[in-house]
């Protein structure tokens, strides 16, 4: 399949595309509400911006301090933040308010996708990890705007997809100005499938460079002494489907040990919030809603994280952190939020869009893998207070050790700008 009928696929999916928003707009309105960004109507087009895609909400939170540093670098220059989810959107809104312009990205086809380029002329587009869309890059390649794609990865699984569509992939890639890549590894499998060697950079994972300030600290301290009334508790963080009865399961085992654990549950999704607190109820927990209360009851045995923006705080606030993702296929979630707070990890099979990372995390002993709920419960219940201390002292100085992301990647960038 080559660019072209991709692009014909791709026309012929659009009802299939509106339904699926339209669906997903039923339980979030932002998918519905602005349904016609995704069609290249009502977009900001401010005169040469840096136009940086950040998917979702993993994407936007890694790329907050690299758009920062390129914002104070560049203080003339405007910068346009597309999304994908409400969640990304809703991080945007949140770390950058009216500095910024910010939409959806459009479906990507030429359509509407080449006039709004070429209304903008952005000085270059950013691609955050993974988000290569062949129409996109096509079009700022014609416009002879630099594309480079940042904190990129790409995992062997991912690597063996796009090679059955090589005809697609290798001249999009081609297409490329420069690749700031996660490891060498993953650097590899790009150049296997068309990237120019002399345009990438190993530059290491934004997402060592999370900052956890005094204030975030506090944040979490202050959450586990009064929303949590001091309670030991576990976070089963960015979960989905599946993984949210699991993690139900091993809580039940856990309270046959020690009555006083508490689970503090996040699903991954908005949509899911409510199906979690049901299926929390229907387990015969005495559950709440985050959003309902400042303070949980004593007799709370699960709390369902129904709230934006605050996961972070909860795995500050906990003992120990399963992240999610990963007892399903779906490619594991960030590992390093919580090994930023110096808690241990446990995290499924299924973290290939982590690999490199987890593997890091397994050597030094910082991260446990389990294979299902059962190993679940029982490293919940084996993890006890001398476990934790002696994790907690692995953790420090692993981030530092790998930190540095940032400034790399901004000079990959900042060259592509002058």
């Amino acid at each position: 399949m080559n660019r072209i009928s991709y692009s014909i696929l791709l026309w012929l999916a659009c009802p299939v595309v509106i339904l699926y928003f339209l669906w997903r707009g039923i339980k979030s309105p932002d998918y519905r509400g602005r349904l016609k960004e995704r069609f290249g109507l009502g977009l900001p087009r401010p005169h040469q911006p840096i136009l940086v895609h950040c998917a979702s909400m993993g994407e936007t939170l890694a790329a907050v301090p690299l758009i920062k540093k390129l914002q104070q670098a560049n203080p003339e220059t405007s910068f346009v933040i597309t999304s994908s989810s409400p969640t990304g959107s809703a991080q945007v809104k949140t770390h950058f308010g009216d500095s910024v312009e910010h939409c959806y990205l459009p479906i990507d086809l030429s359509l509407w996708l080449r006039p709004w380029l070429k209304a903008m002329r952005p000085k270059a587009v950013v691609l955050m990890e993974t988000e290569l869309w062949p129409n996109l890059i096509h079009q700022s390649h014609k416009l002879n705007i630099p594309v480079v794609v940042a904190n990129a990865r790409l995992s062997e699984r991912s690597a063996r997809g796009y090679g059955k569509v090589h005809k697609l992939v290798t001249p999009m890639l081609e297409k490329l100005s420069a690749v700031a890549v996660q490891n060498s590894t993953d650097g590899a499998r790009l150049v296997s499938l068309g990237v120019n060697p002399s345009i990438l950079t190993d530059c290491g994972s934004l997402k060592f460079d999370i900052q956890i300030d005094d204030e975030k600290r506090q944040q979490a301290l202050s959450a586990r002494q009064n929303l949590l009334l001091g309670r030991q508790n576990w976070v089963a963080g960015s979960v989905h489907p599946g993984e949210m009865e699991m993690a139900l399961a091993a809580h039940k085992r856990l309270l046959d040990t020690d009555a006083n654990w508490l689970l503090v549950m996040v699903p991954r999704h908005p949509e899911q919030f409510e199906s979690a607190f049901n299926l929390a109820q229907q387990a015969g927990f005495n559950v709440q809603r985050r959003s309902d209360i400042e303070q949980i009851d004593e007799d709370t045995q699960v709390l369902i994280g129904n709230t934006m923006g605050e996961l972070l705080t909860f795995y500050g606030a906990s003992e120990l952190c399963f992240v999610g993702g990963s007892l399903i296929e779906r490619g594991g979630h960030n590992p390093l939020e919580p090994v930023a707070f110096d808690k241990p990890v446990l995290m499924g099979p299924n973290y290939f869009n982590f690999q490199e990372i987890a593997t890091g995390l397994k050597a030094k002993k910082i991260l446990i893998e389990v294979a299902d709920q059962q190993q679940l419960a029982e490293q919940l219940i084996a993890c006890d207070d001398q476990a934790r201390s002696e994790i907690a002292k692995r953790t420090q100085g692993f981030m530092a050790q790998n930190g540095g992301a940032t400034q790399r990647q901004f000079e990959v960038i900042q060259q592509q700008l002058s």
